[in-house]
This record gives structure tokens, C-alpha cells and sequence, in this order.
């Protein structure tokens, strides 16, 4: 019984690694207009990534991540901003006692 769960274990860890995205090639390389994001536009796409995603199903003018960014910077400032937006600072609540 512990090896079979050892086991199972193991392969879901493999499935939800196997599931992670590759590198960005458009990391550090600049857009059109030669902008590349940084931490304060990852921070603004992160609060505005529930907006985003809806208008993304129907555009695709519109994306949900911005892949000409800054790196590990502009990822920070993504998860910080939808963090903020989810259960955070915006839309977050206070527990009841």
C-alpha cells in the first residue's frame, strides 16, 4: 500500500511538471515600438488579468501576458498584481469572527 501511493505520488508530480511552459524566446527583446515591460506593466497586467482574460476569448488583439518582457521582474509584478486582485488588497475580505 505505502509503494502504490508512493507511486501515485510520483506520477502526478510528473504529469503537473510535465504541464509547465517552456522558456519565452521574446524575453529581453523588444516590441514594435522597442518597449520592453517591465515590473510596474507585469503589476498593471496582473490586476487587470481577470478583464483581460474575458475580452482575450473574443479578441485576439488582446492577450493576457505580455511576452516581450523583462524577465523575472515583469513576472514578479504579474503574479503580485493578480495576487493583489484575488486575494489581496482589492477584492479581498476580512474573516468574520
Amino acid at each position: 500500500m505505502k509503494n502504490s501511493s508512493a507511486l501515485l505520488i510520483l506520477l502526478l508530480l510528473l504529469f503537473v511538471v510535465s504541464c509547465a511552459p517552456g522558456p519565452n524566446s521574446a524575453a529581453r527583446t523588444p516590441n514594435r515600438e522597442g518597449e520592453v515591460a517591465g515590473f510596474w506593466a507585469g503589476l498593471w497586467h496582473g490586476l487587470i488579468a481577470p478583464v483581460t482574460f474575458i475580452i482575450s476569448l473574443f479578441s485576439d488583439k488582446v492577450s493576457l501576458y505580455e511576452v516581450h518582457n523583462s524577465g523575472s521582474w515583469y513576472n514578479f509584478g504579474f503574479v503580485l498584481g493578480a495576487g493583489l486582485f484575488l486575494s489581496g488588497g482589492i477584492l479581498g475580505h476580512k474573516k468574520k469572527k
